[in-house]
């Protein structure tokens, strides 16, 4: 059991248990406030919204702009959830350092690994759909050569250490924000001039009518968006101002993401050219309905302009995915539960460099064989969800099974009483917040397509069964630890 008894004994104890910041060969504590905020955001992408918009209006009949103030709040459970653990268990590693703290080994190891799915093969997406954009503005360049350059020139990046790709990632994500702010000046400009397509209020109620259940049915495909948001908690052991900063900055991330997609899908609303119930008829015409928006309403040079953000933007979102797998996979063999090697701190970045290397050839595997096929897009995007939500429904288990059962065992041992370090426990944030975020995660999870529930369940009950042979070497060691 870990012996953990509040966030400053936590944090003491994991310093010493795995080389934290001021030991020999431990991450360092460099990353600011604002750099923390930028993987956050870099990983999400402000304009995440632009594939799914069409699917969103057409799912909640019109009532876009809902569906995302919606989806918001019920994130905000599981931001809240990850503002508590990390003052818990303030380590690399993030969703798995939490379960280990707050249900167990065992518990931690499923996170890790089901997170491993989601951290691997995110970045696959980001850098396919980087290629396939730069493919199109190059034709002669084929898509996946595309890929395999966005994977090297991020991963020299990440190898620099995290402080020269924090700042690389800032200017990147500065230019995200300048095309998503043409984008919204140009928008009001046209709506000024010709008056909006719909009512004003048309993307709050919905057309013809507000539907809860397609407005709830939508959010189950909106908080997808979110997803990368969590990669914040991966640099806990980086962040100078320790796990106070990096919960702010989880917190502070997730409103910034919600009034950007709010304000977005609220204007390409107003300015689309097709009804909701017309997208819905033509759903082959819903992954580029945003762009379709931007063509008629503004013109074709803004379609360009945010197609190239999209396409290099991308790429850094696959950056900060990438820097966080590098830490999930670190601290998982600082542990003893993957491969020694990649527990290894490169003396001069500071950055876990074999790590990152090994997230970057799974992840270039991955990424250039779905290049390479016709629907790798579509094969890759169906399997990436699954393993995130997963670990989300684990950490929100771990906020109840530390503040509720292994947090008090812990303050009897040590004679004392009340919650870990919190006093007495709220019902509200301790119960509620996460038995309302674990809702939302089962509600999305049920909702995935078939596909992304068999490659889950497989690769869950292939995480298992290494638990169990690790389990039984310790066994056999004599060194099983509850």
């Amino acid at each position: 059991m870990p012996g953990m008894s509040g966030s400053g004994a936590g944090g003491a104890a994991d310093g010493a248990a795995g080389g934290g910041a001021g030991a020999p060969g431990g991450l360092r504590r460099t990353l600011t406030f604002r750099d923390l905020l930028v993987y956050g955001l870099l990983f999400i992408a402000p304009m995440a919204p632009v594939g799914i918009f069409g699917t969103l209006q057409a799912r909640s009949h019109g009532a876009v702009t809902v569906v995302y103030l919606v989806a918001t709040v019920a994130m905000a459970c599981t931001a809240s959830s990850y503002a508590h653990m990390v003052r818990v268990a303030p380590r690399a590693g993030s969703v798995y350092a939490y379960a280990r703290a707050g249900l167990g080994e065992g518990a931690g190891f499923v996170a890790g690994w089901m997170a491993m799915l989601d951290y691997l093969l995110i970045p696959a997406v980001a850098y396919l759909f980087s290629g396939i954009a730069l493919h199109a503005l190059v034709p002669a360049v084929h898509a996946w050569v595309w890929t395999a350059l966005a994977v090297v020139v991020t991963t020299l990046l990440n190898l620099a250490g995290v402080r020269t790709a924090a700042r690389v990632g800032f200017a990147v994500l500065a230019m995200e924000i300048v095309v998503l702010a043409v984008f919204v000046v140009s928008a009001v400009v046209v709506l000024v001039a010709h008056g909006a397509q719909r009512g004003w209020a048309a993307p709050l109620t919905g057309e013809g009518g507000f539907s809860v259940g397609a407005v709830l049915s939508a959010v189950s495909v909106a908080v997808l968006s979110y997803l990368g948001f969590d990669a914040i908690a991966s640099f806990a052991e980086e962040a100078g101002g320790g796990p106070d900063r990096v919960a702010r900055a989880l917190l502070t991330c997730l409103v910034v993401a919600g009034v950007l997609f709010a304000v977005q899908t609220y204007l390409a609303a107003l300015l689309m050219p097709m009804s909701a119930a017309d997208l819905a008829a033509r759903p082959a015409e819903q992954g580029t309905a945003f762009y379709t928006t931007l063509d008629s309403a503004v013109g074709r040079w803004l379609h360009d302009l945010v197609a190239v953000s999209k396409a290099v933007g991308a790429a850094f979102a696959a950056l900060a995915g990438q820097a966080a797998a590098g830490r999930l996979l670190f601290a998982m063999a600082r542990d003893r539960r993957l491969p020694g090697a990649m527990s290894k701190v490169d003396a001069a970045s500071g950055a876990p460099r074999r790590a990152l290397l090994g997230a970057a050839l799974v992840t270039l595997v991955a990424a250039v064989g779905a290049a390479r096929r016709d629907d790798g897009l579509d094969q890759l995007s169906s399997i990436v969800n699954v393993g995130a939500l997963t670990a989300f429904g684990l950490l929100h288990a771990s906020v109840l099974g530390w503040f509720w059962i292994r947090g008090r065992q812990e303050e009897r041992r040590l004679g004392r009483s009340g919650a870990p370090g919190d006093g007495t426990p709220s019902v509200l944030w301790h119960a509620v917040v996460p038995l309302l975020g674990l809702a939302v995660v089962i509600a999305v999870v049920v909702e995935a397509s078939a596909t992304a529930q068999l490659v889950g369940g497989v690769w869950l009950l292939a995480g298992l069964v290494v638990l169990a042979v690790q389990y039984g070497r310790r066994a056999r060691a004599g060194g099983v630890r509850g």
